[in-house]
């Protein structure tokens, strides 16, 4: 199990702290430190498409004009905190978020 987010972020450190409650060992990928792969965002972007992108952020707000105008995979080579967080990768293969339907899946 890997879960991919960024160090800073409650979200990524409450489902982390869960999915190891819960007898997981989840290994955390920082997208900032270590950025998606080619491979990756295309796999993201095809899972998700552009709800891979989280619109409510402060990044996204601060985003340039094109930025914004661009495609989902160009925004997470951009600028990789784009992301909405975390994406996780399972046996159960990938989720978004860490919502109620989202935890049903692994808790």
């Amino acid at each position: 199990m890997i879960l991919y987010g960024i160090p800073t972020c409650d979200t990524c450190k409450k489902a982390l702290k869960a999915l190891e409650a819960a007898g997981h060992s989840p290994a955390f990928r920082d997208v900032r430190g270590e950025p998606l792969t080619e491979a990756e965002i295309t796999e993201f972007v095809g899972e998700f498409g552009d709800e891979i992108i989280n619109k409510k952020s402060t990044t996204w707000r601060g985003a340039t004009d094109w930025l914004k105008a661009s495609d989902a995979d160009e925004q997470l080579r951009q600028q990789p905190t784009l992301m909405k967080r975390p994406v996780i990768r399972s046996d159960n293969g990938l989720t978004l978020g860490w919502d109620s339907a989202v935890q049903a899946v692994y808790l």
